[in-house]
């Protein structure tokens, strides 16, 4: 393992460990925001193959420079709560949702992060709630995970786009720092990212979902893993061997596993 930082056009770039299966890969993640994206093939060492640096797209520096200055360090969960609920002037605002933060057990040690509310968690003001949110209680379930004990469960923008839209670059971006403070609170071992939007935010990840889904990413201190958006599943009903639905059972099963290994449990036959 290489624990090379490489300085390149001014734009710092760290090693990241990627598990595939039983193979391990490595790439090289962006840990600053850029402007413009560019891309550099950058020789790994002692390797033969040629990696993709691709810094993370952002939103906008008008976006940035209208983001109110906002201490984004609180000493409790609940008084991030509590400041997001009184948040005004977001780019979400003007379209009329009310502020979705989570649901579950802010001390569990697995998050599960989607994209945003949709029309139903508008309505109760929890994210993942309607047809989505019932299908992954069945699905964290079925790995003996309890949806109030065992998981936290929150979005990356905080209120419903206008007509279940996909949320922009730049909304998200506006909503990361908060986000990136609740992770922080709440320091979770294991975090699911549900769905293309949140992998490519957090991750940075320029690949499909279907391509990287079930692969563990190590940074942070924490191991994440991209899957299919539960809506996806509801779009893909069938089950059968390669399907989505199929994949799900594997990657939940996993996650179950890195859950138990890391808490030191013994997983259940």
């Amino acid at each position: 393992q290489h624990d090379t930082m490489l300085a390149w056009r001014g734009t710092l770039c760290s090693q990241v460990q990627i598990r595939r299966g039983t193979t391990l890969t490595t790439r090289y993640r962006n840990h600053v925001r850029a402007n413009k994206l560019i891309t550099q093939g950058v020789p790994f060492p002692d390797c033969g193959t040629i990696y993709r640096v691709r810094p993370r797209t952002t939103a906008s520096a008008a976006s940035a420079e209208d983001r109110p200055d906002v201490n984004f360090h609180f000493q409790t969960h609940e008084d991030l709560v509590t400041a997001l609920h009184q948040l005004k002037g977001d780019p979400l605002e003007s379209e009329g949702g009310r502020i979705v933060v989570y649901r579950g057990n802010p001390k569990a040690k697995l998050v599960i992060i989607g994209e945003g509310p949709g029309a139903e968690e508008d309505l109760q003001g929890e994210p993942f709630v309607g047809r989505s949110g019932q299908l992954l209680d069945k699905i964290v379930a079925s790995v003996q995970l309890d949806r109030d004990r065992d998981v936290y469960v929150t979005n990356i923008v905080k209120r419903r786009p206008l007509n279940n839209r996909d949320p922009t670059i730049a909304e998200m971006e506006y909503y990361r720092p908060w986000l990136e403070e609740e992770l922080r609170l709440v320091d979770p071992d294991v975090v699911m990212l549900a769905g293309r939007h949140a992998m490519k935010c957090l991750l940075g990840e320029t690949q499909g979902i279907t391509k990287v889904r079930g692969t563990w990413y190590e940074q942070g201190g924490r191991w994440w893993m991209p899957v299919f958006h539960p809506s996806y599943l509801l779009r893909n009903p069938q089950w059968k061997p390669g399907s989505p639905k199929a994949h799900m059972w594997g990657d939940i099963n996993s996650v179950k596993r890195k859950l138990d290994e890391l808490s030191g449990a013994h997983p259940a036959a």
